[in-house]
């Protein structure tokens, strides 16, 4: 039996070392955002309060699934996947969620601005990943749909929501 050491490498090393670092970066952001938006969850108030907190249980759910998957593909591939808080707090390209109740509203807009941040990076990291990956690639672009749907239903709640 192939020691870990021995494995079969599904990656040249150069590519496996870029992707695992798009993933890695994907990864702490899903991270991130479920944290965020179980925040948002928490403490959550106002008109409309039912509706978003239950659709953030939704958005929780997705992205915490997201994570899972990243970070079992970065494993696949042969890299040690970190979800450590310590990185996740260091390495997230998203803002800092404050701290106390939260209108819907803002919550809608914090969370929804999130989420379009973690979209415009998972459509850089696709593009960067290219061909390189196609498996990884697909991953990342599934991830980017549903989180898109959920941003797109999120925003609909708004109530300046354009008709």
């Amino acid at each position: 039996m192939a020691s870990i050491a021995e494995q079969r490498e599904i990656l040249p090393t150069n590519t496996r070392n870029e992707v695992a670092q798009q993933l890695q970066s994907s990864l702490v952001d899903q991270i991130d955002l479920a944290l965020q938006a179980k925040q948002a969850h928490w403490n959550v108030r106002g008109l409309g309060f039912r509706a978003v907190h239950l659709h953030l249980d939704e958005i929780i759910e997705s992205t915490r699934e997201a994570s899972d998957e990243i970070a079992e593909r970065i494993a696949a591939i042969g890299v040690a996947a970190d979800g450590r808080a310590a990185t996740v707090a260091q390495s997230s390209e998203l803002e800092p969620f404050p701290a106390g109740i939260i209108s819907v509203q803002e919550a809608i807009r914090r969370i929804s601005d999130q989420m379009a941040t973690c979209s415009t990076s998972l459509r850089l990291r696709i593009k960067t990943i290219g061909d390189d990956d196609l498996i990884s690639q697909d991953l990342l672009i599934g991830i980017c749909r549903t989180l898109e749907k959920q941003l797109w239903m999120l925003e609909s709640q708004a109530a300046d929501a354009a008709p």
